[in-house]
């Protein structure tokens, strides 16, 4: 077998682990390619394969009405194992399917190790891969190592961009106020595994209010180098402290919104309220929704604790910030995601300059069924078509491949999760099923579930389509 028949993929985070997944049940031959635990990186704490650093909720899972749900659906029915294992290791999280995330991560690197088309190196692919490699995948995300990066530069001929991006700090539930805190989602509502009542709500008045966006802003943070300072924040994973210091109530309209909530002690809405998820199946340990900090730890502790039942809060995990950076994808990349410089060369993931864990391995998906069907010896540009615009796989891949230069008058790219806004147009329903006429939010409602029922007619199409033979 020549090196054209085997796919090489470098990184084994959400993008690179579902990429090697596809690639392998297609019939290819795939090398992983993994840096950790040999090599480390700021934000990744073991050597498990789809590690999930930031957050462990890959969001809502409505595939009727959301268009991160219709991703989730369309990845199940692609046969995604990202999809497999959040199923199959999920805790309650309201409307949203979140994951044990160690068990999650267990998961799929069993499948990968067992996967009898994958063979797994741990080893750093420092600088470019080699010239003989073929058809490479790399998916190094957004902690690329340097000297791979440089590489990157240098033969793109185009900079890639880099923004900072923030964790947040994770609690021990045995260590919250309960006179205090409690347990309710948004308007009772219920999610995957829950009971309307999966989130820790911690309430603030409004001095607490005051007192608390004070000591965020004032509390003492991470220093930048130099080189670092010019970079800019991705706009939905800003740190809490820079949230605040947009305005004094950015954060009541923002991740502290109260709305849907009462405070069983007082019968009436608070002022404000520090949600709180479960981060593991034992719901031992719950992630501060939204409070990415670049804080330094020891002002972690102090602001945090000034939060009304989080007053003796011990911390599993503390937040912390990282440089990510990603490709100018619609310059530098064609339709199949493959370096317009290099096409033996295809990139996945974040580094591709979508954002959040769903959409990384959704292109990491895409990247392992194209490769695969190269290694087939299929003619990729005349035969294998990519998923329809229509659907959220589709519309992610249009967006960084040349839709967003086309749709943004020529802006600059930025990352971007799935939203129904790179969807083509539909027409809005006027009626509905008993022919009366729908108004305002229910049109609204009306026009997602067409766009989704379309989204999931059409990627039907696509994956039933003849199988590519080979030459």
């Amino acid at each position: 077998m020549t090196d054209k028949h085997i796919i090489h993929i470098v990184g084994a985070g959400l993008a690179g682990s579902e990429a090697a997944w596809q690639a392998a049940n297609a019939g290819a031959r795939v090398i992983l390619h993994e840096m950790r635990p040999v090599e480390r990186t700021d934000a990744h704490q073991t050597g498990g394969f789809a590690e999930l650093v930031c957050s462990n909720s890959f969001r809502s899972d409505d595939a009727e009405y959301n268009a991160v749900g219709l991703l989730h659906e369309e990845m199940r029915r692609a046969g995604s194992l990202v999809l497999r294992a959040a199923d199959a290791h999920k805790v309650p999280a309201g409307g949203a399917l979140a994951v044990d995330r160690e068990a999650f991560s267990n998961a799929v690197t069993a499948a990968i190790e067992a996967h009898e088309n994958i063979e797994t190196r741990r080893e750093l692919i420092a600088g470019q891969p080699p010239e003989d490699w073929e058809n490479v995948i790399i998916a190094t995300g957004p902690l690329t190592a340097a000297p791979l990066a440089e590489a990157i530069r240098a033969f793109t001929g185009e900079e890639s961009l880099a923004f900072f991006d923030a964790i947040a700090p994770i609690i021990y539930k045995d260590s919250i106020n309960f006179d205090i805190a409690w347990f309710q989602s948004r308007y009772d509502k219920a999610g995957p595994g829950g009971d309307g009542a999966d989130y820790i709500n911690c309430p603030m008045d409004e001095d607490q209010y005051a007192a608390f966006i004070g000591a965020l802003i004032g509390g003492d943070k991470t220093e930048f180098k130099d080189w670092e300072k010019s970079t800019p924040y991705f706009e939905g994973c800003l740190p809490i402290e820079v949230m605040a210091e947009r305005g004094h109530d950015t954060l009541r309209f923002g991740p502290m919104k109260p709305v849907g909530l009462t405070d069983p002690r007082t019968g009436k809405r608070p002022h404000a309220v520090v949600q709180l998820r479960q981060d593991n199946a034992l719901g031992t340990l719950y992630n501060m929704v939204g409070f990415q900090t670049k804080l330094k730890y020891g002002a972690q502790t102090d602001v945090f604790r000034m939060i009304p039942g989080l007053e003796n809060a011990e911390f599993a995990r503390l937040g912390g910030i990282h440089r990510n950076t990603f490709l100018n994808s619609p310059l530098l990349l064609d339709q199949h995601l493959r370096l317009k410089a290099r096409p033996a060369l295809r990139f996945a993931g974040q580094v591709t300059g979508v954002e959040g864990y769903l959409e990384s391995a959704a292109i990491g998906l895409l990247a392992g069924r194209f490769a695969a069907a190269e290694a087939s010896g299929a003619q990729i540009d005349a035969q294998i078509a990519a998923p329809p615009a229509t659907t959220a796989l589709g519309a992610l891949l249009h967006h960084i491949t040349g839709g967003h230069l086309a749709d943004s008058g020529g802006k600059a790219f930025q990352p971007m999760n799935v939203n129904f806004g790179l969807f083509p147009e539909i027409e809005t329903p006027r009626k509905d099923a008993d022919g009366r006429r729908l108004k305002g939010k229910e049109r609204g409602k009306a026009r997602k579930k067409a766009m989704t029922s379309r989204a999931l007619d059409d990627l039907g199409g696509w994956l039933n389509a003849p199988a590519i033979a080979a030459e």
